[in-house]
């Protein structure tokens, strides 16, 4: 290990985000009662250009009316290249009450971008006297953000989660694709005359999965576009889940309860790692740094591994 430590990520449940555009008011109601752990109230890509003002508007009278109970509560805003973002800022932070707990910044490319945001958000709780600090979560969803990820998840204190926007991401790196993440059908190896079908997007989110976990950020997987293909859903959160990723998107509300059923530790898998913990805290006693576990070795690595499903459980079940 490093003498600088790596620092925790927040802990707070991130299983599933479910969004719903900021012009669709009659949405939030029913997000607020959903499953979801964060609820994502878009003002970007989902909104028409001649809807983004209502569209704000919708929104900060939902972040002051509606019970949104113990969700974490976030606004995407528009992208920094548009002639929207700033006025999402200065409105939101102006006008909505200290439930908004949170902005996220899509199409990130850099730090600058970060700080342009900070520096804004900073300034207008300073002359409001806001009491609660705001935080960010980006998005990276261009060849320049992945290129530069490690710098983004460093550019601020107020980050607290990155996620992986996979459609633009594919039309910034010029991939040939129109799927929304998932397998793509072009994108196989070759042996024996069978094909074997791996993951175009694996890259990415391992780079982004140790951006995260080097800057103490939640690393977090984007949309799955096709909501009828629940399985193809299943398998993706699996392998994100898998890299070290916390959760998932919703784009549908079906998709709630798939995400929670994938990055929630099962019962066997919790009573594993607890059994694990139990044998290493036996061989420790008799001054052994490793001992064995259903015929497989387990030393201190494995401590640190079992302390992350036990204590994702734990959150989980505090929550």
């Amino acid at each position: 290990m490093s003498f600088r430590l790596q620092p925790p990520a927040p802990a707070r449940p991130n299983r599933c985000q479910l969004f719903g555009p900021g012009s669709n008011p009659k949405l939030f109601e029913k997000m607020a009662a959903s499953e979801a752990d964060v609820i994502n109230i878009d003002l970007e890509d989902s909104v028409a250009p001649s809807d983004k003002d209502i569209a704000r508007q919708n929104t900060i009278e939902a972040i002051n009316t509606v019970d949104w109970g113990n969700k974490y509560l976030s606004v995407r805003i528009n992208s920094l290249d548009s002639p929207f973002w700033y006025r999402d800022v200065v409105d939101l932070l102006e006008q909505a009450g200290e439930r908004l707990d949170q902005i996220m910044i899509p199409k990130v490319g850099c730090g600058a971008d970060i700080y342009a945001v900070d520096a804004l958000v900073t300034a207008i709780e300073s002359a409001r006297g806001r009491a609660k600090r705001i935080s960010f979560e980006v998005i990276i969803e261009s060849a320049a953000g992945i290129a530069h990820v490690e710098e983004i998840a460093a550019a601020s204190p107020r980050l607290q989660a990155m996620s992986l926007g996979a459609a633009d991401f594919a039309a910034s790196m010029g991939m040939q694709t129109t799927g929304i993440g998932g397998t793509q059908e072009d994108y196989y190896m070759l042996r024996e005359g069978q094909r074997y079908w791996s993951d175009p997007w694996h890259w990415a989110q391992t780079a982004i999965v140790a951006a995260c976990r080097t800057h103490g950020l939640l690393p977090v997987d984007g949309p799955f576009g096709d909501f009828s293909d629940d399985e193809g859903f299943r398998a993706q959160a699996r392998r994100s889940a898998t890299l070290g990723m916390v959760g998932k998107w919703a784009i549908h509300p079906r998709q709630i309860a798939l995400a929670n059923e994938v990055f929630t530790p099962s019962e066997a898998a919790v009573q594993e790692a607890r059994e694990i913990l139990t044998a290493m805290e036996e061989a420790k006693a008799r001054g052994e740094g490793a001992t064995t576990y259903k015929g497989r070795l387990v030393d201190i690595a494995s401590i640190k591994q079992a302390e992350v499903v036990v204590k994702q459980a734990e959150m989980i079940a505090a929550r």
